[in-house]
């Protein structure tokens, strides 16, 4: 909350000088942000029971937004995200259970309020796709097997742009994302896993 509260802050201040920037129709925005992927994690765990601890992560991501009226957009979100996961609270202790990339591309519909303004708000909601891969359990383990299910979920998000000079402009934005995958680990443990992160980001865009 303090890292959303001081970016609004800062973008406010920058958009007091900042000269307007309109979105129409047929209009393309490209934005490249730092998100930092923070996971709302819990996990049923049979047989050991437990849960999970999954780790935050900063890590860059490219959004397309096509705007298909002027204050209609959709947009498509790209980036992946290494999470590192342990099992904690179970009946055989803590268990590091290595490393796991994350692709999650977002779609989502947007309603853009003020398109035409220097600050430009948005709601958006859709779906995600998650693909798991480069499971990595951790060197010495006696752990040999682990793997992820897809997972299929809804997305809401919220954010702001501010113009700038030019088509360019910088964004806040904000999403929470519904991500759930079964884990199956050498075979004999399975997990159930929510992990629905909130994703902060920062960054700046242009319109073509």
């Amino acid at each position: 909350m303090k890292r959303l509260v001081f970016s609004a802050a800062v973008f406010a201040t920058l958009a007091a000088v900042a000269s307007p920037a309109m979105a129409e129709s047929g209009d393309w925005l490209v934005r490249l942000r730092a998100i930092d992927v923070m996971p709302n994690e819990g996990a049923t765990i049979s047989p050991i029971g437990g849960d999970v601890d999954i780790s935050d992560q900063i890590v860059p991501e490219l959004d397309i937004t096509y705007f298909v009226q002027d204050n209609w957009a959709v947009e498509l979100i790209l980036g992946v995200t290494p999470h590192d996961v342990q099992a904690v609270g179970t009946t055989a202790g803590d268990i590091d259970l290595g490393e796991v990339t994350l692709l999650p591309p977002t779609l989502t519909l947007q309603y853009h309020f003020n398109p035409d303004g220097q600050m430009r708000p948005y709601l958006g909601a859709g779906v995600n796709y998650t693909h798991f891969f480069n499971e990595d359990l951790p060197g010495g383990s006696a752990l040999t097997r682990i793997s992820y299910d897809e997972s299929f979920g809804l997305a809401a998000q919220a954010g702001i742009d501010f113009a700038l000079q030019d088509e360019w402009f910088l964004n806040l934005d904000l999403k929470y994302i519904d991500i759930n995958t079964d884990v199956l680990i050498d075979g004999a443990i399975a997990a159930s896993v929510d992990i629905d992160p909130l994703v902060l980001g920062v960054g700046f865009g242009r319109r073509f």
